[in-house]
């Protein structure tokens, strides 16, 4: 029996709800690499395909699952809700399986160096100042998957992970974090040349998640009175981070993340009583892979310019 769509983009019949297996896996290609561009003509511009080719694969995906996966539009296309799930199923295989087919055509190569981290610590930290090491060491092939999925070192294609984590007992612990604010200088107003708790109340309250280290920090610092705005929250510090420094308000955040931007001018620290903070970066790494000569130099670099970090960060906490 042929399958139909109707207006909606749903599959109209029974057999085609049942599936049919996947013959193929260009169908799956095709589908992330329009779920990615959200076109069928930059998709085909990408994979070097028409776009009647990639619109014809993935209706046949469509047809094999019985689902639809885009709403078709007169000038855009826009994955439906199963098609968002199913995308990021299908973008997590094909990177697992490329990353498979370049370790198995190099072996364990070892000018090749595979890292996981977080977003944040990512584009904060790891981005800044990975061009050192690939200075020091030109004959390493860095690979760099940031995600805040939590990647099994033992049974994945890693080398090794850095990630955020209770740092209390752990045996990997890089650097111990404190949570800091910190403002845009642009927030200043004509004459003045800091900003001081008392100025909370003047601009929205920026976290990560929720208000809890800010209601700390606000206690330890006998300043909890006062109507604060905490209107504006993200999902991650690195973000938030990028919106203090556009003067969007001041944001209670990870010292590690702000790092750069206070070394830069970017940010400036607020003097305030710090409080406990449980958390920091710690280096995951395989037993089996712990002793691979690439690892050890990763590792050496990376603790000498945690050490530099720790020593200002020390410095500005007095």
């Amino acid at each position: 029996m042929q399958s139909s769509f109707g207006s909606d983009g749903l599959v109209q019949d029974g057999s085609a709800r049942s599936g049919r297996p996947l013959r193929s896996l260009s169908g799956l290609i095709d589908f992330d690499c329009a779920a990615r561009w959200g076109s069928f003509t930059l998709a085909a511009q990408e994979l070097h395909k028409t776009p009647a080719a990639i619109s014809l694969q993935v209706k046949q995906l469509e047809e094999a699952v019985g689902f639809a996966l885009f709403v078709r539009h007169p000038r855009h296309i826009a994955l439906t809700e199963k098609g968002q799930e199913l995308a990021v199923t299908v973008a997590q295989m094909l990177r697992e399986l490329r990353a498979k087919v370049d370790s198995l055509r190099g072996g364990h190569d070892e000018n090749v160096l595979r890292i996981s981290t977080t977003h944040s610590f990512a584009l904060k930290w790891l981005a800044q100042r990975i061009g050192q090491f690939t200075a020091r060491y030109p004959e390493l092939d860095l690979r760099l998957e940031s995600s805040d999925r939590l990647v099994d070192v033992d049974r994945e294609d890693y080398d090794l992970a850095i990630r955020h984590c209770v740092t209390r007992g752990h045996p990997a612990v890089l650097f111990e974090e404190h949570m800091v604010v910190a403002y845009s200088p642009g927030l200043l107003r004509p004459g003045e040349t800091e900003l001081t708790l008392a100025d909370l109340t003047r601009f929205p309250l920026l976290y990560e998640d929720n208000t809890e280290y800010w209601a700390k920090l606000l206690r330890a610092n006998d300043a909890l009175e006062g109507p604060y705005d905490f209107s504006r929250s993200f999902s991650h510090y690195g973000v938030m981070t990028q919106a203090a420094v556009a003067g969007q308000g001041i944001a209670l955040v990870a010292y590690s993340i702000a790092y750069d931007d206070f070394e830069k001018g970017a940010l400036r620290l607020m003097r305030a009583r710090s409080v406990p903070y449980p958390r920091g970066y710690c280096l995951i790494v395989a037993p089996h892979k712990a002793e691979r000569p690439k690892v050890q130099r990763f590792r050496a670099w990376l603790e000498g310019e945690m050490d530099v970090m720790r020593r200002s960060m020390a410095a500005a906490l007095g």
